[in-house]
């Protein structure tokens, strides 16, 4: 089987669950979940669930047990396109080939359906520890990888920064806190929870948070690289916005060809990780190319 139909399969397994921790209400604020549900299916690739899962299945792990973590991981990075694209933010039009959030629903509900989802994914983790019976520390550590991760020491500070540095020349140290934060964090808590709820080894945690760091660093510089020189049709969003938006990006810094090749050593090093684990590393290995090898 191939690696994209691979993921196409993990994809609608992905899919399936959350539509049902997202259904269709028909109660009066109905056009909150009709706001959140157009985000959250707007043709996400669920990159990081796939990649939370993976790494629950590589430590010998349950899925099942990863799957709403996995969802919840989802519907905080959901949340944070639907904000991340508000004209107070990056102010873009399209996301994945379609209108974004706040054009079709307003900045008001874009808002609030970008709340709505990271609050549902608080609810969705807290349910699977609320009964003593069910109750893991496994679970509990995962959770605070992902709240530390999208939180004002990951993710929402790497936007801090990002949004106090626009219009301004910045260094490469600065340039890496952003990259870091703003992107890698969430991509390197998807893995480390996944592993944790698997029960790993501190060895084989140690390997992947290794390969997750490679992987998210890799992940952000490719998406340098495509706003400047990318396709508008294979990416789903016009190019040129970083450029637009005065915001300083690796080829901006460093060049587009060292980029390039920052790429590519980003890349051996996250597969150079897992490669003691023989065979069973074989479709993160290759997940990895997949997602920091993308077209130019």
């Amino acid at each position: 089987m191939s690696l994209k139909t691979e993921l196409k399969k993990r994809l609608a397994v992905i899919d399936k669950e959350l539509e049902v921790f997202l259904p269709i209400y028909s109660d009066p604020q109905g056009v909150i979940f009709e706001s959140m549900r157009y985000s959250m299916f707007a043709g996400g690739k669920r990159l990081r669930p796939i990649l939370m899962l993976a790494a629950c299945e590589f430590v010998g792990g349950n899925k099942a047990l990863a799957m709403p973590y996995a969802c919840a991981l989802e519907m905080i990075h959901t949340y944070s396109l639907i904000h991340d694209d508000l004209p107070a933010m990056d102010d873009d039009d399209y996301r994945r080939g379609k209108l974004t959030n706040h054009k079709v629903y307003g900045d008001g509900l874009a808002i609030l359906a970008g709340d709505g989802l990271l609050n549902l994914a608080y609810e969705t983790m807290l349910n699977t520890v609320k009964d003593f019976t069910g109750f893991s520390e496994r679970k509990i550590k995962a959770m605070l990888e992902i709240s530390q991760a999208s939180g004002v020491h990951g993710m929402i500070g790497g936007q801090v920064v990002d949004l106090l540095s626009e219009n301004k020349k910045i260094d490469g140290d600065t340039l890496y806190f952003i990259h870091y934060h703003k992107t890698a964090s969430l991509i390197i808590a998807s893995v480390r929870a996944g592993a944790i709820i698997g029960g790993a080894s501190d060895e084989e945690l140690e390997a992947l948070t290794r390969y997750a760091k490679n992987i998210g660093l890799g992940f952000q510089i490719t998406d340098d690289i495509l706003d400047l020189i990318g396709d508008e049709k294979k990416i789903g969003k016009k190019v040129g916005s970083d450029l637009q938006n005065q915001k300083s990006t690796f080829p901006s810094i460093y060049g587009l060809e060292y980029s390039k090749s920052k790429v590519i050593e980003l890349l051996d090093d996250s597969i150079e990780a897992l490669q003691p684990f023989g065979n069973r590393a074989t479709f993160l290995m290759e997940l990895a190319e997949y997602l920091v090898k993308r077209d130019y």
